[in-house]
């Protein structure tokens, strides 16, 4: 039976107490690199009951295989779990200290004590006999270091979970067995203590870890699987936005779960049924559940650009590697209970190929390299440049420093957002390059420039040139 315990308030106490009690002081207290993680505590308390049998429930289902592959080894007919609970008592969070690096993972140290009071009860049965034995009073003080790492786009946002223990944890319980406290026999508490700090130490004590799989990186970070060329043909019958003059269309193209930035036609200047007759390559990544979304918009030399229509086409309803020539009626939305959208908009006739990405027979050398294949479709010596911008530090200027990232190659220029008042900017963004010839004795030109926020001047900072003869010649192009 528990009891409420008495508080006094530290000016009641003695200076006897008072040094007995500086141990017990939280860490972030004495450490100003730990947090204090209140927030924490109180969710894991309003939230402890349903953790409780979730946490239970999965260490059934862990353990029960392992015990089923053990028993027969020792002639045990059944290990059987009576009870199985955490009891009422949630551990607390002292404090946490958290380690920022230059990789992509989330390093943690949280300071752990649970006093809790489960009730674990396992029943063994062996040559028709039955014997229980009880874990009852546990408590475990600890710091683990977790690691989550690597960070990907994908929820839970991390592939791994890394945990070592920087030093050998506290672990105290009461055992019974057969309705007696084995813990009372002289002389086996001690040798029970250092058998269990031992065996987490041979298994979990840095720089030893348990690493446990949440995703998989390579399907978390979605590789191309595959090009989509488009061929803008033409639209019929659009519907003019201006009150004095016809419209000035061009279409805006776009794959859904795509963070690069749209493909632009031409404009056609007053004119409803235009033709532009364009070819655009995206590539593709997950054909099952990107769309590609198009928009026509009515160009303005001034403000916003009116939007005439659009539709979307689900990359599942495309055969691989046949021409699809589609006429789509424009609509306001995607919202088939819109009225609006019963209202005649024009159409949109494109031609869509969809062309993946195949895996020949792996050509093996003497000294077993794998070699990858170019794409179906793609010239000899083509295929995909992928070119991710991470980060710039220590960027030139004093005042007004708002740095971007410029690529430019074969003519083609790309441009990363503006990262305002920021010497060390952070983008993570991603460009790709379609490519019809090897780029050998071809350059990658990336240059680093910052615009001043008051008067719009570039202020270039600092450019480089990479060769990519090195990459082709790896097979990283």
């Amino acid at each position: 039976m528990l009891r409420i315990p008495v508080v006094r308030p530290l000016v009641e106490q003695d200076s006897e107490t008072l040094q007995r009690m500086l141990p017990e002081i939280p860490p972030w207290v004495k450490n100003p690199d730990i947090d204090r993680i209140d927030w924490l505590n109180r969710f894991i308390q309003l939230m402890w009951p349903y953790l409780d049998k979730a946490i239970c429930k999965t260490a059934k289902n862990i353990a029960q295989p392992i015990i089923a592959e053990q028993i027969p080894k020792y002639k045990i007919d059944a290990v059987e779990f009576e009870t199985l609970t955490l009891g009422t008592l949630p551990p607390t969070f002292h404090g946490m200290k958290v380690y920022v690096t230059d990789e992509k993972e989330l390093i943690m140290e949280p300071c752990i004590k649970w006093a809790g009071n489960p009730n674990v009860t396992v029943a063994v049965k062996a040559f028709g006999l039955k014997a229980t034995a009880q874990v009852v009073d546990l408590q475990v003080f600890a710091s683990p270091r977790i690691t989550l790492k690597p960070l990907v786009p994908s929820f839970p946002c991390f592939a791994n979970i890394y945990v070592s223990f920087m030093e050998k944890p506290h672990v105290d319980f009461g055992l019974k067995l057969l309705g007696a406290d084995l813990m009372s026999i002289p002389g086996l508490y001690r040798v029970v203590q250092e058998i269990i700090k031992d065996q987490v130490a041979n298994l979990y004590l840095w720089p030893k870890t348990l690493e446990v799989a949440v995703l998989d990186p390579a399907k978390a970070m979605k590789r191309p699987v595959g090009i989509l060329h488009v061929k803008v043909l033409k639209a019929m019958k659009l519907k003019k936005k201006d009150l004095l003059g016809a419209s000035d269309p061009y279409v805006k193209l776009k794959l859904t779960e795509d963070k690069l930035p749209a493909k632009k036609t031409t404009v056609k200047h007053k004119n409803l049924n235009p033709e532009w007759n364009e070819e655009f390559k995206v590539v593709i990544k997950d054909p099952e559940s990107q769309a590609l979304e198009l928009r026509v918009y009515d160009w303005e030399q001034v403000g916003k650009h009116d939007k005439m229509g659009m539709n979307v086409v689900p990359l599942k309803e495309l055969i691989p590697e046949e021409p699809k020539i589609m006429t789509l009626e424009l609509l306001k939305n995607m919202d088939l209970n819109d009225p609006q959208n019963e209202k005649s908009r024009g159409q949109l006739m494109v031609e869509l190929t969809y062309k993946p990405f195949k895996e020949d027979d792996v050509n093996t050398s003497i000294n077993e390299q794998v070699e990858q294949m170019a794409p179906e479709g793609t010239p000899a010596g083509g295929g995909l440049l992928v070119v991710i911008v991470h980060e710039a530090q220590d960027v030139e200027g004093k005042f007004h420093t708002n740095p971007y990232a410029r690529l430019l190659f074969r003519g083609e220029e790309k441009k990363t957002k503006h990262v305002k008042k920021n010497r060390d900017p952070r983008w993570e963004e991603e460009f790709q390059y379609t490519l019809d010839k090897p780029p050998s004795n071809e350059k990658l030109h990336v240059e680093v420039s910052s615009t001043s926020s008051r008067i719009g001047l570039l202020h270039p900072r600092v450019h480089n040139t990479l060769s990519l003869l090195i990459l082709y010649n790896n097979s990283g192009v």
